[in-house]
């Protein structure tokens, strides 16, 4: 067993979005038998306190816990470790800095997918803190790119969306996302990021229907292990995309 690359997932917020990350790493890889998938350790614990309370709220802070996790992963032998969800990479250089396994960054690998497409002015879709702490502001700027995202009563509708979707509400969620959705679409944005790893989910009709519009959060990171693992074992693993879809080079 290739035990020296083992990819820990530090999830749970929520479960829906780790399990979403976890088939479309399975999608993404040109595999013939179990054994030739990517070795997983997988932390789903949604006893994590929720990130945006903290961030916007001064609730009970996350990052006593995200360490925990993180230290478990690592003790049980992770080289490499992902976090699949968007606004707990706000704490990404305190975890970054307490372990010896590699960190993959969700928002850097989403940022250079949207530089490696060539796009100028893209929509994002997010939870208000991820919004309010310019995570991906931040860095699209630092690339050149214009980026449009929902304010007032059209992010509420975004977070209504999202909460729905984590109470296993998924038409409710569906619904909510109608206005935001519609607004980035008047904004002329040339493809809008799914930077809250649930919405996805919510929004899998619309990815299926025009892949190349979006920039799937979970599907990016998907991919940037796939690389990680066939850079460290000189595999080809990473299934060709589908006539259409939009690709990353992240």
């Amino acid at each position: 067993m290739e035990m020296d690359y083992l990819v820990g997932v530090l999830g749970g917020m929520g479960p829906a979005a780790t399990v979403d990350f976890m088939q479309k790493l399975i999608d993404l890889t040109d595999a013939g038998s179990d054994q030739q998938h990517i070795p997983l350790l997988v932390s789903s614990i949604p006893d994590i306190p929720d990130r945006g309370a903290y961030l916007l709220n001064g609730g009970e802070s996350p990052e006593p816990a995200l360490l925990c996790c993180l230290q478990m992963l690592e003790q049980a032998g992770a080289a490499c470790i992902v976090i699949p969800c968007n606004t707990a990479h706000y704490w990404f250089p305190q975890l970054k800095a307490a372990t010896q396994a590699e960190m993959l960054n969700l928002i850097e690998a989403v940022a250079e997918a949207a530089r490696e497409a060539g796009f100028y002015r893209v929509g994002l879709l997010a939870t208000g803190a991820t919004l309010a702490t310019g995570l991906y502001q931040t860095v699209l700027e630092r690339f050149g790119i214009d980026c449009v995202a929902p304010e007032g009563a059209l992010q509420e509708a975004v977070m209504d969306g999202i909460h729905a979707l984590k109470a296993g509400d998924t038409a409710s969620a569906r619904r909510s996302f109608d206005a935001p959705y519609r607004f980035l679409q008047e904004q002329k944005v040339e493809a809008i990021i799914l930077g809250c790893t649930e919405i996805p989910i919510i929004l899998a009709g619309e990815v299926r229907e025009m892949p190349a519009f979006f920039l799937d959060s979970n599907k990016i990171l998907a991919q940037v292990v796939v690389r990680w693992y066939e850079k460290k074992t000189g595999k080809t693993l990473l299934r060709p995309p589908p006539v259409g879809s939009s690709v990353s080079s992240a």
